[in-house]
């Protein structure tokens, strides 16, 4: 019998490359942040896409949670547009 293995984070047990483990880490974390503002403003799809200035097919995307289709730099774009802080924490 084999042991199960263990992982610190859902993307570490899917990504088997550390490099894009950590990028799909961070934009599942950005991700969600946006989808909880947008839906905490009450505001449409229609809305949240011109503030995002995006498409409002772009904010379906996100709200669904399809994290393949957004790069972390767009995502860090979107938080500043809607007021969210992002910070970078480096550890060796």
């Amino acid at each position: 019998m084999s042991k199960a293995q263990q992982f610190d984070n859902v993307w570490d047990a899917l990504e088997q490359d550390p490099v894009r483990a950590e990028n799909l880490r961070l934009r599942s974390a950005l991700l969600i942040e946006i989808s909880q503002k947008i839906k905490s403003m009450g505001i449409t799809q229609q809305e949240a896409a011109r503030r995002l200035q995006v498409s409002q097919p772009r904010v379906s995307a996100l709200l669904q949670g399809r994290i393949e289709r957004f790069r972390l730099d767009s995502l860090v774009d979107m938080a500043h547009r809607l007021g969210l802080s992002v910070q970078i924490s480096i550890a060796a």
